[in-house]
């Protein structure tokens, strides 16, 4: 997999996204989503990355990360894409954690399911954020994803039980809401959230955002 050429410049936001082959899943297990949430960790360094070294004494999230690529304000997977919020911290950062997650993740789940070829529906997509406003809407945009698994018309004809679609966010495993709304895991390490706007000083604040976007129909 070569180099991405575009350039990503530090301390710009980046809405990074990307689907499975022919919208094809491309997360088929719990192990599968565990494995993509730790690399989303441990690929990101600048130095070399052996999964199996950082299984030993303690697990991947124990292991300090050295050298990082990025930082990442907000990831939510779902069972036939991803999205991450990223800054990247050199010109190349981006594109090379991208390449070796990417890559990572695709030797894992062909040597799992026994098939060749790629994974993925070509190279990451990227969206430049461009303001203040839109970052901040990303990070509800990206943490709703998972109500779609529940309601695929929420968006449209709105929230009925408000109550209901919170117990299943504060349930699905594979995204960082929980990180933001008050659970302490092991999992927030992939996160680095001095580099992102302080738009959720609290859990309080956090939540409230969130209801008003589920409240709004479009």
């Amino acid at each position: 997999m070569s180099i991405r050429r575009t350039v990503f410049v530090p301390d710009e936001y980046y809405h990074i996204y990307n689907r499975g082959n022919s919208k094809q899943r491309i997360f088929l297990s719990k192990k599968d989503y565990e494995r993509f949430i730790a690399l989303l960790y441990g690929t990101n360094t600048n130095k070399s990355f052996n999964f199996f070294n950082f299984k030993k004494g303690g697990g991947i999230f124990s292991k300090e990360i050295r050298d990082p690529l990025v930082s990442i304000g907000a990831y939510c997977l779902m069972p036939n894409h991803f999205h991450i919020l990223i800054t990247p911290l050199s010109e190349e950062g981006l594109s090379k954690f991208m390449q070796k997650l990417s890559t990572a993740y695709s030797m894992y789940f062909n040597e799992m399911y026994k098939r060749t070829g790629g994974l993925f529906e070509g190279k990451f997509k990227s969206i430049h954020v461009e303001n203040d406003r839109q970052l901040k809407y990303l990070f509800s945009y990206i943490h709703l994803n998972p109500v779609k698994l529940i309601d695929s018309k929420w968006e449209e004809n709105g929230i009925k039980n408000l109550k209901k679609v919170f117990e299943y966010l504060d349930t699905y495993l594979y995204s960082s809401f929980l990180d933001y709304n008050g659970q302490n895991r092991r999992e927030k390490a992939i996160l680095k959230l001095t580099d992102f706007p302080n738009y959720f000083p609290s859990q309080n604040s956090f939540k409230a955002e969130i209801i008003d976007w589920l409240k709004y129909k479009e």
